[in-house]
């Protein structure tokens, strides 16, 4: 089976290659990743300990963040080094300043995966959420090297607890430890034999809470809101914006609505624009302080500022529902938003706390959109309960990264 694995990454790579001939995301893939040896080289001091950490790509890394920071912060003397897979992760976080070095992770293989720990010699690996690399972690056993995941979370339909799946599971064995985010997923690893677990909690929530408490002030949004009752959709989809356009088009309630779609470049944000036909619409590039208060929507048309947009919300929708799955519920529930979002959650075990608990709602046409938001923007009682049971969840869940710390450095670690 291990030959059939290192044959599938060989023509994976093949593969990749030729789509960056005329593929943006697969040239950065194959770019990024010459001369990482080098680049590591250059920025990794041998002669001080390292930690490694790997993310998948930009959403394993916001979970991981926590725990680096926590780490750099506790242990200042080791050296990071973070590694992706995915160019929307690489891009946009390499010039991260807590790590020493952020690469490409070099293409799984045992030639490289040598290389690799030749260089890094790293005290300690920590894997975020996803990614089981075969030869990365059976190096990392083979010398001897503490391997961890965190934040994880598993299902029995994935392929290693199918009655195929013993390779990929055998994998799971090469990690020091695994933390879990909840109980079912310790359980189906322990119905197979993977006894080094334990329950962690998701890493993310320690992350939400810190965006919230260094929130950053937008002035323009500030004035635009002024004292009337916003909905912020953030990373909608078209379908999402179906829904909410026509809402806003046709409710009589005093209502702004503040818009991040998921795809900001030009033609999506002027499809936006345009959808609107009742309502005064303004983009926030084009927007000044003296009359952004007189438009009823704000389209955001540039990245970055949607963690801190929530703090002049009062109801929050987010997209994704209506596709392969929701995006972060976790920013708009920590400032207290009641959240919406389309019939696509079931992955995602905060959603589903959150709707048993009362504080999100999961919609699936417009009449029950168009009700449920009804009710709460007319009823501020009910909003302020839904405010308690979501500060409450996000305190209960908190701390994941020192519990993973504890258990990972010891007093005796440099």
């Amino acid at each position: 089976m291990t030959l059939f694995y290192y044959i599938g990454l060989q023509f994976y790579s093949l593969i990749i290659q030729f789509y960056s001939l005329f593929n943006k995301k697969a040239r950065q893939f194959v770019k990024g990743r010459k001369g990482v040896f080098s680049k590591i080289a250059n920025e990794i001091n041998p002669d001080q300990p390292v930690v490694w950490f790997h993310c998948a790509s930009l959403g394993e890394f916001e979970q991981g963040r926590p725990l680096i920071e926590k780490v750099k912060k506790e242990h200042p003397a080791y050296q990071i080094l973070l590694s992706f897979f995915s160019p929307s992760g690489y891009e946009v976080r390499k010039n991260y300043n807590i790590a020493d070095s952020v690469v490409y992770l070099p293409l799984d293989g045992l030639k490289n995966a040598r290389k690799f720990y030749q260089l890094v010699n790293p005290d300690k690996v920590f894997f975020v959420k996803y990614e089981f690399w075969y030869f990365y972690l059976k190096e990392a056993q083979k010398r001897d090297i503490p391997a961890y995941l965190v934040s994880a979370i598993f299902r029995e339909n994935q392929v290693f607890f199918r009655p195929y799946g013993k390779w990929y599971r055998n994998i799971l064995k090469y990690f020091t430890h695994i933390f879990v985010q909840n109980e079912n997923s310790k359980r189906i690893l322990l119905e197979n034999n993977i006894t080094n677990v334990s329950i962690s909690g998701d890493t993310r929530f320690d992350r939400v809470r810190e965006i919230a408490e260094g929130t950053c002030k937008i002035p323009l949004a500030k004035e635009f809101v002024g004292d009337k009752k916003v909905l912020i959709a953030g990373s909608t989809w078209r379908k999402d914006e179906e829904l909410l356009i026509r809402y806003m088009e046709e409710t009589d309630l005093d209502l702004k609505m503040i818009i991040a779609p998921h795809e900001v470049h030009e033609s999506n944000i002027q499809r936006l624009v345009r959808a609107f036909s009742r309502k005064n619409v303004i983009c926030f590039s084009e927007a000044d302080l003296e009359t952004v208060n007189e438009a009823d929507v704000l389209v955001i048309d540039s990245v970055g500022m949607l963690s801190s947009l929530y703090q002049y919300g009062t109801i929050a929708y987010i997209g994704g529902g209506f596709g392969k799955g929701i995006h972060n519920i976790l920013e708009p529930a920590t400032f207290g938003l009641p959240v919406f979002f389309g019939p696509n959650y079931q992955k995602f075990k905060e959603a589903v706390d959150l709707i048993e608990l009362g504080g999100t709602f999961s919609i699936n046409q417009y009449s029950h959109l168009m009700k449920k938001l009804n009710d709460l923007l007319k009823e501020t009682n009910q909003i302020e309960k839904i405010k308690i049971i979501l500060k409450n969840y996000i305190e209960k869940n908190s701390g994941s990264a020192s519990y993973v710390t504890r258990k990972t450095f010891s007093s005796t670690d440099k």
